[in-house]
């Protein structure tokens, strides 16, 4: 009896505001049978509901493929556990951007070592936001934004900062960052913050 293996696809996006079709394109020319996809969901969390399934949907012999490691989430212990899950059931697992590929030696020692390096950039970001907005509320009193004079710009570092800032919570109000918070955060206008999201979503799809 012959058996068919497949492979199939997983995408995530951060935040509502995000498409993932520019890595359903890459998943399907990669000869993706199937394609799950989770939107607005943080990869700190291993629990997303089409992600889920997508495991669930897994047979031994079959490969998931994402276009990015950090698709999968930025969490080294979850993403060490879900490697350990994938080889108990005979699973493999292939990154495009990177390379990985876990069916050899190689490519599982790049996995733990790309997914520390995720987890370590997700770290670094949380605690320069903290930093900024401690150094913000010092500069004003205690209050956030920076009122008149606003730059009209931001660096191409803190459009970095801004497109991953959207997806996690403001630990002041324990909720998503608004536009109006990240505007006053970073000390521009909305509409400034509202192009730099624009800009960055046509060119790539960020955490």
């Amino acid at each position: 009896m012959t058996t068919n293996h497949t492979t199939i696809g997983y995408a995530r996006v951060s935040t509502p505001d995000q498409s993932p079709e520019l890595q359903h394109q890459a998943l399907a020319q990669a000869g993706c049978y199937q394609i799950y996809s989770d939107t607005g969901v943080t990869g700190r969390t291993m629990a997303r509901p089409q992600f889920t399934a997508c495991l669930k949907a897994l047979r031994p012999g079959d490969t998931l493929m994402v276009w990015k490691l950090d698709r999968l989430g930025r969490n080294v212990k979850g993403l060490s556990e879900l490697l350990e899950h994938l080889e108990a059931h005979n699973i493999h697992f292939h990154s495009l951007t990177e390379g990985i590929d876990t069916s050899t030696p190689v490519g599982k020692m790049m996995f733990h070592i790309i997914a520390s390096l995720a987890e370590m950039e997700s770290n670094l970001i949380s605690e320069r936001t903290r930093a900024g907005l401690a150094a913000i509320k010092a500069k004003n009193g205690g209050k956030n934004g920076d009122g008149p004079g606003r730059p009209a710009k931001l660096s191409a570092a803190q459009r970095g900062q801004l497109v991953w800032m959207r997806s996690e919570v403001n630990p002041q109000t324990g909720r998503v960052w608004s536009l109006r918070e990240l505007a006053d955060f970073f000390g521009v206008g909305v509409s400034t913050v509202v192009r730099a999201l624009e800009v960055s979503l046509s060119a790539s799809e960020l955490p």
